[in-house]
């Protein structure tokens, strides 16, 4: 018995001379200590936790090269690989994940919107429940600060920018025409349904250097990846119907949306002072196809059509029978996307996009054909070297085939286009120093064969952390866009118009508010002048115009501090001057206002079953030219207002009736003046104020969604 338990005390002494003891302290970068840290060898059962001090201690048997790892919640998991004798009194410090959601953002110059944003400014929702903007995300996106009124238009127009300078893309890839054709002095609708997308990234400027042709702005549509469940749409309006369905398999799904507008029976009970011979009518259509593969990899297959026509005679002061403009317009849109995780922390997005317009126009007795048809290719591979640092690189192509016929009451012709080839490569990399500083430096080059033109833009952002709740960012960058094809047609061998971005942004966000202030400085160079009234086959066209554009926008959103209330209020300051077109001096553009402020609200009455909304825009006076003063764009308007309302019903779950009104107290807004061609018999110039076509819009609509679970609605469940 005395042998048993002597051999078992000589095991034992054994066990404890075969075992490593491992130690150490672990800590943060501000070398505090790291309380409740998990410590532990890879592969093996022995480990422990660090105490108050940060320090650790445990015993194993391992023997040889091992792998010893510490992790802790919101820091980079820490590894370190040796021979486990070496594994004593190790100082080992963790590193902030900037992964997670309290660190730092690039956000400057950028308004993002969804369910993966960490700041959201507007949801899809805010589309379709904002008062004034009729379901077209680009009425909503334009009470967002940064943007111009010009509601005669109805385009983004974006600090001091022209609306050509905006491009819009949807999963990546180029849209070339996001609007839909409209008459003068009559508001156009973005083409594309908002029911299709689950988020908006509107950049305002400093945006990455994967996107270019685009001077002042770019607007990303991110269409839905999967759809919650089987659902069919139905939509009764004032102005048509829609009809949309969504099915859906194990790793497929199957959207289309379709719709009919005819605005003959509102223009019959609501006339407007236009004499329409054709009123608006119009047929869309859009599905999307996404299918997953058996590695996570996302195909998606959109396309779009939609047909338009209208026929009207408006009032002209130098036409006494009206000035006649009529327009048959079709659109054809496909866009493909791939994306997908490969190996070693590579991924992939590629796609292509298609779109063919044509339209026939009838102005007075002259005809124009116009029809274009662009290509849009795109390649982006992004590397993930770590948390902290990612890599993308990328590469696209355009091409652009724009032909236009004029035939006046005379037999005259004229044929005029181009056909423009262009490529781009670009890189970008994302670094984040830590949870509070983080930047974004890209490179891009672009080359057009048309204008046989080399142009490089650098762009880098900077962001700081400052506390729990706020940040800073910087951003620079140098961007690029094609002359429009207006002048193209006519000089094909024109250069690329440029400007460079300087934008300061700071940023709060606490407890669902958001406050955003941001200044920013644009500079412009070689944009186009010439010499005629108008752009003509005659006109003489140069690249040696400039200007500038400064400002401050301020963003607040709050949907916490009054019950069921969220609201947000935007205001923007806008200095610009521009040497351009016919300028004749460096002058403010008519498009531009000083002074534009919006402020939105939605009230959720819980007893009606109801939300109500209210939104109100203002806009200083815009710059028009009174040939009876000296000088060019020497007026400014009077300033503009516009009180607008809705109220959204839910008379059962999946049925609502929607109600909206613009400008409900009828504001009579100006947006310019059109003067006669001639003196009168007192040598003055007549004028006639260019108004709204109406003073009111009402709409009235019926909503139902079927679906499974019998909940889904079309407007989200209010």
């Amino acid at each position: 018995m005395k042998r048993i338990v002597l051999l078992a005390i000589i095991l034992f002494q054994f066990s404890l001379t075969a075992q490593t003891l491992i130690t150490g302290v672990v800590k943060d970068s501000q070398g505090q200590p790291i309380y409740g840290a998990n410590v532990y060898l890879k592969g093996a059962y022995d480990g422990t936790s660090t105490d108050e001090k940060g320090a650790f201690s445990f015993s194993s048997t391992e023997k040889g090269i091992q792998t010893l790892v510490v992790s802790f919640l919101s820091f980079e998991e820490y590894q370190k690989v040796g021979d486990v004798s070496t594994f004593t009194k190790l100082k080992i410090t963790l590193r902030e994940d900037v992964n997670t959601l309290d660190a730092v953002t690039i956000n400057a110059g950028t308004f993002k919107s969804g369910d993966q944003a960490k700041v959201t400014a507007l949801k899809p929702l805010d589309v379709v429940t904002t008062a004034g903007a009729m379901g077209d995300f680009v009425g909503a996106l334009q009470t967002l600060p940064g943007t111009s009124n010009v509601s005669e238009d109805g385009r983004l127009f974006v600090r001091g920018g022209e609306a050509g300078e905006t491009q819009m893309f949807i999963d990546g890839i180029r849209v070339f025409t996001p609007y839909a054709p409209s008459a003068r002095n009559i508001p156009t609708r973005g083409r594309f349904s908002p029911f299709l997308f689950k988020g908006i990234s509107f950049s305002t400027g400093g945006y990455s250097a994967e996107y270019g042709q685009a001077l002042s702005s770019v607007l990303l549509l991110n269409s839905i990846d999967e759809p919650e469940q089987e659902k069919t749409d139905i939509s009764l309006m004032t102005v048509g119907l829609g009809l949309g369905h969504t099915k859906k398999w194990k790793k497929s799904s199957f959207s289309v949306n379709s719709s009919y507008f005819n605005l003959a029976p509102y223009q019959s009970a609501f006339p407007d002072n236009n004499e329409w011979t054709k009123p608006v009518q119009s047929l869309s259509g859009e599905f999307i196809f996404r299918h997953r593969f058996k590695d996570e990899a996302l195909l998606k297959i959109y396309g779009a059509y939609s047909g338009t026509q209208f026929d009207l005679i408006q009032e002209d002061i130098n036409v006494s029978n009206g000035f006649r403009f009529g327009l048959k317009n079709r659109n054809l849109y496909f866009n493909t996307s791939y994306k997908n995780a490969l190996a070693n922390d590579w991924s992939i997005l590629t796609g292509v996009s298609f779109n063919s317009d044509h339209s026939d126009i009838d102005i007075q007795n002259d005809f124009v054909t116009s029809a274009e048809n662009s290509i849009h290719a795109k390649l982006k591979l992004k590397k993930r070297y770590s948390n902290r640092f990612k890599v993308s690189y990328g590469a696209e192509y355009f091409l652009t085939d724009f032909d236009e016929k004029f035939k006046d009451s005379q037999a005259f012709e004229y044929n005029s286009g181009f056909v423009s080839h262009s490529g781009a490569i670009f890189t970008e990399s994302e670094v984040f120093f830590s949870k509070k500083l983080a930047a974004t430096v890209g490179l891009r080059a672009d080359y057009s064969k048309l204008s046989d033109e080399l142009v490089v833009s650098p762009r880098v952002s900077l962001a700081y952390k400052s506390g729990a709740n706020s940040q800073f960012s910087l951003a620079y960058g140098q961007f690029y866009q094609q002359a429009q094809k207006e002048y193209l047609k006519y000089n094909s061998q024109l250069k690329s118009e440029n400007t460079n971005h300087l934008i300061a942004n700071f940023q709060y966000v606490k407890n669902n508010q958001i406050l955003r202030v941001e200044a920013f400085y644009k500079g412009y160079q070689d944009l186009v002048k010439y010499n005629t009234e108008f752009a003509l086959p005659t006109s003489n066209f140069i690249n040696n115009g400039d200007g500038y554009a400064k400002g401050v926008d301020v963003f607040w959103r709050d949907n916490k501090s009054i019950n069921n209330v969220d609201y947000w209020i935007s205001y923007s300051y806008l200095d610009t001057q521009r040497a351009y077109k016919n300028y004749p001096t460096t002058s403010t553009p008519s498009f531009a206002s000083t002074h534009n402020m919006s402020a939105v609200a939605k009230y959720w009455v819980g007893s009606l079953k109801s939300q109500l909304g209210l939104s109100y825009n203002f806009s200083s006076g815009r710059t028009y030219t009174n040939p009876n003063e000296q000088g060019f764009l020497n007026a400014v308007t009077k300033n503009y207002h516009a009180v607008n309302a809705n109220w959204a019903y839910l008379i059962s779950q999946q049925k609502i009736l929607y109600f909206s009104v613009s400008n409900v107290l009828g504001t009579q807004n100006v947006n310019g003046y059109q003067y006669a061609n001639q003196q009168n018999n007192q040598g003055v110039y007549e004028r006639r104020a260019l108004v709204p076509s109406a003073d009111r819009f009402f709409f009235v609509g019926f909503f139902w969604t079927l679906s499974a679970d019998k909940k889904l609605n079309q407007l989200d469940n209010l």
